[in-house]
């Protein structure tokens, strides 16, 4: 509880060193899907896989063709209006099945593999930061009403959702981008 205060304290405090508003999320829907538990968890000190190199990609291929919905809360359905335009979307959210003491990890095995040097938690893709908050490009199947059908998207059932951005190629690409060469391994494996 000590932590938690300290952390407290240190918010406020920069918060009126800043002259920053209070922050405060507020789901606009939820994830509706047949994923049901994370690819990985963290653990006390680390992420946790427990697929081989083989078996994750045959996941990840296998979320590739999953469809799944996001149930816009009714209020912010005027929100969506010509969000059916789009082929794809940035759907931001929360991995709400983090425990929050886990969220202090530091520094993890990429995709919980031990042979990966520790990285910062901001150096990597995990689940498990300070501020859990996610972002996924997905194709927009359609649109029925305050439900957006999408494909290919990893969060887990009841997720709930942030925001929801139409993707646009001239905001989000860039060019020259470098990777680390732990990076480049990974995503060869997974055909990326």
């Amino acid at each position: 509880m000590a932590g938690q205060e300290r952390d407290q304290e240190q918010e406020e405090k920069n918060r009126k060193l800043y002259n920053w508003p209070e922050m405060n999320l507020v789901p606009v829907g939820i994830v509706k899907s047949d994923l049901k538990t994370p690819t990985m968890r963290s653990t006390d000190d680390n992420l946790e896989n427990n697929h081989s190199a083989e078996s994750f990609k045959k996941k990840q291929a296998e979320i590739e063709n999953v469809l799944s919905e996001i149930q816009v809360f009714q209020p912010w359905e005027p929100l969506l209006k010509g969000i059916e335009a789009f082929s794809h979307i940035l759907v931001i959210y929360w991995p709400h099945l983090i425990d929050p003491e886990r969220r202090k990890l530091q520094q993890v095995h990429p995709m919980g593999r031990k042979e990966i040097p520790l990285q910062g938690i901001f150096a990597t893709c995990s689940p498990a930061r300070p501020n859990p908050v996610l972002v996924s490009a997905v194709p927009l199947m359609r649109r029925e009403g305050t439900r957006l059908i999408v494909k290919g998207f990893e969060a887990v059932d009841q997720s709930p959702v942030i925001d929801i951005k139409p993707y646009s190629a001239h905001y989000m690409k860039k060019n020259d981008l470098r990777f680390p060469e732990w990076m480049e391994n990974i995503n060869q494996e997974l055909g990326i």
